[in-house]
């Protein structure tokens, strides 16, 4: 039987969220493309810092505009009584809290998953902290950057030089972290469906970055030398990375075994005698002796256009990409072939959004607009039974939004 279109796996599941900045908003903007009502709970005011970092989606903030969409946002005080009020009442229906405040604070206001549970025993819990429950480092400040560094991150990443380490371009610890929580929220919902009962979810930064950088710890292992940085090429395996085109352009390549390597000698570089070298003949030597291979690829590549580049690069299979900036990206024909952008309404009109990633055949992601701040409040107090008077007092109070 198939599907209706119209449902999504998450129709009928809310997610409160206590969330600011990146790891907890992008977790519960996956949620919400899945169908999940997702209720921002942001400060009187000030809402989630995240709205102030820039302007630059016609007055919006960037970070904002693409974690937030299809959420409500609901402003409270809850360092008010009847701020807190509201919230418990929130969480009496909700299937999901998920939290990024400061370590402890969630617990100071009675959020804990143990005191929690005992009053709302279906109710998941997901914590996202810098690093995680216990242990020395529990109550320390953690940002993306910082956990990029005490991940390990930077040391496998940029130039070769001391001073040249360099971070990842976007938020990659909080998105690890976003991701872990995403799939720990639907695994946790499927196991309540086998047990009736809600369950806790202790997502750390560092561990989740951590986990992507078991390559490198690997090669690292018992003691040996860890991957140099190796700016944009691959830091062992070669030649993988960027090589200068005369037209100024830049490719990039990607060989992964033998067989490639004698194709990009016979097909690429014309030169069919350079697989046989014996300074290249493995992997292994050819990243010991790669800054004379690279003079070799840029002298041969230093006659032509990218066109006839990547003409020799398709032809022989090789693996290859452009260097391509922001605006390439926006641009890009493939996402523009397979109709991958959709408008977004956002305070400011309506925005360009990507479809997120993993289609499913039965049914389309919600795509709804970026809320602006307090902009649900008087609808959700209501539907939560609290009539004018009530609104009223708490606006009056500073416990909602003025």
């Amino acid at each position: 039987m198939s599907q209706s279109k119209g449902v999504r796996p998450l129709d009928g599941i809310t997610v409160v969220s206590l969330e600011h900045a990146i790891a907890a908003p992008f977790c519960t903007r996956q949620l919400a493309d899945l169908g999940a009502r997702v209720i921002k709970v942001e400060r009187p005011g000030t809402g989630d810092f995240a709205r102030g970092y820039d302007q630059r989606v016609n007055g919006l903030a960037s970070h904002f505009v693409w974690t937030n969409r299809s959420k409500e946002s609901l402003t409270l005080d809850l360092k008010q009584d009847s701020a807190t009020e509201v919230l418990d009442s929130l969480l009496a229906t909700a299937d999901v809290l998920v939290q990024n405040l400061a370590p402890g604070a969630t617990a100071r206001m009675g959020l804990s998953f143990e005191a929690l549970h005992q009053r709302f025993p279906r109710l998941i819990v997901c914590d996202i902290s810098g690093y995680g429950v216990g242990g020395p480092y529990e109550k320390k400040k953690a940002y993306d950057l910082l956990i990029q560094s005490e991940g390990g991150f930077l040391s496998v990443t940029g130039g070769p030089g001391e001073e040249e380490m360099a971070k990842a371009g976007c938020s990659i610890a909080d998105i690890a972290a976003g991701m872990y929580a995403y799939t720990g929220i639907l695994s946790a919902l499927l196991l309540r469906g086998r047990t009736g009962e809600g369950s806790h979810l202790d997502v750390s930064m560092l561990e989740s970055l951590v986990e992507w950088m078991n390559y490198p710890m690997y090669y690292a292992y018992d003691g040996s030398p860890p991957p140099p940085r190796a700016g944009a090429a691959h830091a062992t395996i070669y030649p993988y990375g960027p090589f200068p085109i005369g037209d100024g352009t830049t490719v990039m390549l990607g060989l992964q075994n033998e067989r490639e390597w004698q194709l990009f000698c016979d097909k690429v570089l014309l030169t069919p005698e350079l697989a046989k070298d014996e300074r290249f003949s493995a992997n292994y030597k050819r990243v010991e002796n790669r800054q004379a291979l690279r003079a070799l690829i840029v002298e041969s590549f230093s006659t032509l256009t990218f066109d006839a580049v990547f003409d020799r690069l398709e032809h022989a299979q090789i693996a290859n990409a452009r260097v391509n900036d922001m605006q390439g990206v926006w641009n890009h024909p493939q996402l523009q072939a397979r109709d991958r952008w959709r408008e977004v309404e956002t305070t400011a009109g309506t925005v360009p959004s990507l479809i997120p990633p993993g289609s499913n055949s039965a049914f389309e992601p919600r795509m709804d607009a970026v809320p602006g701040i307090g902009q649900h409040t008087e609808q959700v107090l209501r539907e939560l039974g609290l009539g004018t008077d009530r609104i009223e007092k708490m606006r009056a109070a500073g416990a909602i939004q003025a």
